[in-house]
């Protein structure tokens, strides 16, 4: 028996119908829909040690539930000290059911742990209809162990959704049950 999310059973049992109602929508397909969840850390501060490295990406791949792929520096910065394809980042790309568990978890876990949490902002939408979110502390995750953590690190979520509208995104995501600000 397959895994099943409680966000996608929202998803198909509750939010399509009511998007279609609310946007006056004729066919199911033209419902918005999730495409990919990107996670993003950037950890260029321990470039140069790997065993830091390797911890960090470990609890990405933690929190994520699926292994974090390096990002090597396109270029070198003497400044910064980083030598082009030192890995300065890693990111994880989610899709199918692995995103939905993914959202569910950060929607109704991660997002009320933040200290001094309102809600998240509603303009964080770019042209395309695409949402990104910061998170400033990894260790709001409960799969991340405090004691283990190296530095607090921040990290980038883009939910990336098939439609090309602001506005059905954001009755996507206000129907999903993300907490936005008033």
């Amino acid at each position: 028996m397959a895994f099943t999310s409680n966000l996608k059973k929202k998803y198909l049992e509750e939010c399509v119908p009511g998007l279609m109602r609310d946007l006056n929508l004729r066919n199911v397909m033209e419902v918005p829909r999730l495409v990919k969840v990107c996670v993003n850390q950037g950890v260029g501060f321990v470039a140069e040690d790997k065993k830091f490295y390797d911890i960090i990406s470990q609890e990405l791949t933690n929190i994520c539930g699926q292994r974090a792929v390096p990002r090597p520096a396109k270029k070198a910065i003497s400044n910064f000290k980083i030598r082009q394809g030192l890995n300065v980042g890693c990111m994880v790309t989610l899709r199918g059911d692995k995103m939905y568990s993914f959202l569910d978890r950060l929607i109704n876990i991660v997002l009320p742990r933040i200290r001094d949490f309102n809600g998240i902002s509603s303009n964080a939408f770019d042209k395309s209809g695409c949402y990104n979110l910061g998170i400033k502390e990894q260790i709001v995750f409960p799969e991340v162990n405090i004691d283990q953590v190296v530095r607090i690190l921040g990290m980038n979520i883009s939910i990336i959704t098939n439609t090309k509208d602001r506005d059905r995104s954001f009755a996507l995501l206000k129907m999903l049950g993300f907490p936005f600000e008033k």
